[in-house]
């Protein structure tokens, strides 16, 4: 009987993931014919009998990438988690090893520096990060690397002002919290990142300074976002949400496969056409 290796994206919802291409681009250029990527909907509370099953078939399960709401939900799931996880508290990518182990790690982090130093961000004095879900976090741990000063977090409530500091104090990173009405100062930073939900940024596209620095924008779809397109007129640098997929989905499909290395133009080239199909 001839085993097939599969892996998948796992999420609630997931339809608009863009895993499913990336991954299954660089499993072309890489001649890995009999491997499959899918995507399904699960959730926390269907997440511990997907697990079961895919353990109990014939097929070859190499990995997953999970993401939300799952990327918490799935560590008690699991035999072991990377240091990188569990700085964060947050598995956005699952291994199957030969001899059975789940085993989860974090390729936020390490693809979030990746595309900024890709860019030439490599060092900055001070950054701000807008929003504080678990982007944010993941955010804070690759600015651990590369801000020499204060990250300042804008944020709605007191309960996610009290993450964030914690967040810092874990990894490092000197925080300062302000509110979200007062959000349109964060964009005089040398390095903004945002990671807020589709819409939520946009009242902030007239607050782009004349001289912007870098703006790293999680959102991929739709693209660009209206503050990006500002950041972007005024001749700042612009990072997407696909920058940080492809670079994720790099390491991804490196731990997946054992396979290195994995050809990012191929992987974003088959993302961009990905996204201009959506929009004609």
């Amino acid at each position: 009987m001839t085993h097939r290796h599969r892996a998948a994206v796992l999420g609630s919802p997931i339809e608009h993931s863009l895993s499913p291409v990336l991954h299954r681009a660089a499993y072309a250029e890489l001649g890995l014919s009999g491997w499959s990527y899918d995507r399904f909907e699960v959730d926390e509370a269907t997440l511990p009998g997907f697990l079961k099953e895919i353990g109990s078939g014939q097929d070859i399960w190499a990995g997953l990438s999970l993401t939300m709401p799952l990327k918490r939900a799935v560590i008690p799931l699991l035999d072991a988690i990377s240091d990188t996880a569990a700085s964060v508290e947050a598995v956005n990518t699952v291994v199957f090893t030969h001899d059975g182990r789940c085993v989860g790690d974090n390729t936020d982090i390490p693809g979030m520096a990746a595309a900024l130093r890709e860019r030439d961000v490599r060092q900055v004095e001070s950054a701000a990060v807008l929003g504080a879900g678990a982007t944010a976090s993941s955010a804070l741990a690759a600015l651990a690397q590369i801000c020499t000063g204060e990250v300042t977090v804008y944020v709605r409530t007191p309960a996610r002002a009290a993450e964030m500091r914690q967040w810092g104090e874990r990894l490092g990173v000197a925080v300062r919290i302000e509110d979200w009405a007062d959000a349109a100062l964060a964009l005089t930073a040398p390095l903004v990142i945002a990671t807020t939900p589709a819409g939520a940024t946009d009242v902030l596209d007239a607050a782009v300074p004349d001289r912007p620095g870098a703006l790293f924008d999680v959102l991929y779809d739709p693209w660009p976002t209206p503050l990006a397109a500002a950041w972007a007129a005024r001749g700042g640098a612009v990072l997407g949400g696909l920058d940080l997929l492809v670079h994720q989905a790099v390491l991804q499909v490196e731990q997946m496969t054992g396979r290195s290395p994995v050809p990012l133009a191929a992987i974003r080239a088959a993302g961009e056409a990905a996204l201009s199909a959506r929009t004609t």
